[in-house]
């Protein structure tokens, strides 16, 4: 059986990008789950999940209950990255966003990944002893994996797409935050955490996302959690070419609705 999942973040309304996301993952499987990622606490708002449900509902899509909200498993976020903590493989980082600009700056070369210049690492010398100082001190910290041991630990991996296996980058994103100091996760920690929870074997979801699936096959060794196939389709593109965009109200699912398009039409306009 494939079970695959919608993950939306409820930080704006619904667009025609998430329509063709949430369809073509309910088309995609067998059971469809709904996972409502919340972990943003500062941008999460329940009106805009309330909106989710009513432009998923309205779409024609249902889900097995019930829906997951991220923000009710902080418990298994936390022994998730107790377990990574054990293996020596998290260091605490102090640097604020300014330093880091800086120090890559002052470097003058850096490595770069998807989302721009990788961290350089400058935590990564502090010594266990001058780190659980500074966290006790009451420093703000993220807490960061070490990529060069994880991949020591867990090997040489790959991940399923479309019916090929293609190898793991370990180094894609560097030394990547994977909770904070007040926040027990981060996005691709609490992702792998729930994709094995809800026993999801396929993930479908755009393009935009390919790269994270090198660092989530890498937390899904290392946390000895199972391995679903992977389908990335392509971006829904504006008439400019770019992504759709929360901010864009003109496109939300809403919006559209109340200027009469029914759900026949938005599949159109996706062109499915």
């Amino acid at each position: 059986m494939i079970v695959t999942r919608f993950a939306p973040s409820p930080t704006g309304l619904l667009h025609l990008g998430h329509a063709f996301a949430a369809i073509t993952a309910h088309e995609s499987g067998d059971d469809f789950l709904l996972r409502i990622e919340d972990i943003d606490r500062a941008r999460s708002r329940d009106p805009f999940i309330l909106a989710i449900l009513h432009d998923l509902k309205w779409l024609g899509l249902s889900w097995d209950e019930p829906t997951l909200r991220q923000s009710g498993r902080m418990g298994a976020y936390a022994a998730a990255l107790g377990k990574l903590r054990a293996l020596g493989l998290v260091y605490p980082c102090f640097c604020t966003r300014a330093e880091i600009v800086t120090e890559i700056a002052r470097a003058g070369e850096a490595q770069h990944g998807p989302d721009g210049p990788l961290y350089p690492g400058t935590c990564k010398a502090l010594s266990p002893e001058q780190g659980m100082r500074r966290m006790d001190a009451g420093d703000s910290y993220a807490l960061r994996l070490d990529v060069t041991r994880a991949a020591e630990v867990a090997g040489a991996q790959s991940f399923l797409e479309h019916g090929r296996r293609h190898p793991v980058d370990p180094f894609h994103f560097g030394d990547i935050v994977i909770a904070r100091k007040d926040m027990p996760t981060s996005y691709h920690l609490s992702v792998v955490v729930d994709d094995a929870y809800q026993n999801v074997t396929l993930v479908t979801r755009g393009e935009d996302l390919l790269p994270a699936t090198h660092i989530q096959r890498l937390l899904q060794a290392l946390l000895g959690l199972p391995e679903p196939a992977y389908a990335h389709h392509p971006l829904v593109l504006d008439e400019n070419g770019k992504k759709f965009s929360k901010r864009d109200g003109a496109v939300t699912l809403q919006s559209l609705r109340e200027q009469g398009l029914t759900p026949a039409d938005i599949r159109a306009r996706i062109g499915l």
